[in-house]
């Protein structure tokens, strides 16, 4: 795997600092994933995330765990990444929520769902045409609703990392209510 960016874990191929993290100020401390979104393992996690195929997330979980264990990453609670309500009723599930749910069984981390959600109705990030346009698809799209994650440090769980627009509007969200510190683990990004 070619180096990867230190804060947004994307690939640097020619340049020593990442031009993503060097065009937007990021307030989420660091995004790691395991896969790159393609082949085997896009069609598996839209199984997941689209197929009621609900039994893979023991496998991605177990996955996302061993990673979290071997990796230097210091966090003492893990938050899905919420889907609204609306979006929620539709698909029956929450695909970060199962894997959270994993993370948090094997690991023995806290896992707090429910503090974190979305407030706004946003349309799917794939369809926005750039990272600009995924940032403010997300921007103010997050709150927390209690203090159940001041002085915390953070572990946000998704399933994909685009352009990491999602997980930074969470991470304003969460340290907003207090959290030390956050950071975001996903199964697979884009390159």
């Amino acid at each position: 795997m070619p180096p990867v960016c230190s804060r947004c874990g994307r690939s640097l191929v020619l340049e020593d600092s990442c031009p993503f993290c060097s065009r937007w100020r990021l307030q989420i401390d660091g995004i790691r994933s395991l896969f790159l979104f393609q082949d085997l393992i896009r069609h598996a996690i839209h199984q997941l995330k689209y197929g009621n195929f609900k039994a893979l997330a023991a496998p991605f979980g177990r996955l996302l765990a061993e990673s979290l264990a071997a990796g230097p990453l210091s966090v003492d609670t893990a938050v899905p990444v919420p889907l609204h309500p609306r979006r929620l009723r539709q698909r029956g599930y929450n695909q970060a929520g199962l894997l959270a749910s994993e993370v948090g069984r094997i690991t023995g981390v806290t896992v707090v769902d429910g503090s974190l959600t979305r407030a706004r109705n946003t349309s799917a990030q794939t369809e926005a045409a750039s990272a600009e346009a995924r940032r403010r698809n997300v921007h103010g799209a997050f709150s927390c609703i209690d203090s159940r994650l001041a002085g915390k440090k953070v572990l946000l769980i998704d399933d994909v990392c685009t352009t990491g627009a999602t997980l930074d509007a969470c991470a304003v969200a969460v340290k907003s209510a207090g959290a030390d510190s956050v950071w975001g683990l996903t199964l697979a990004r884009e390159e």
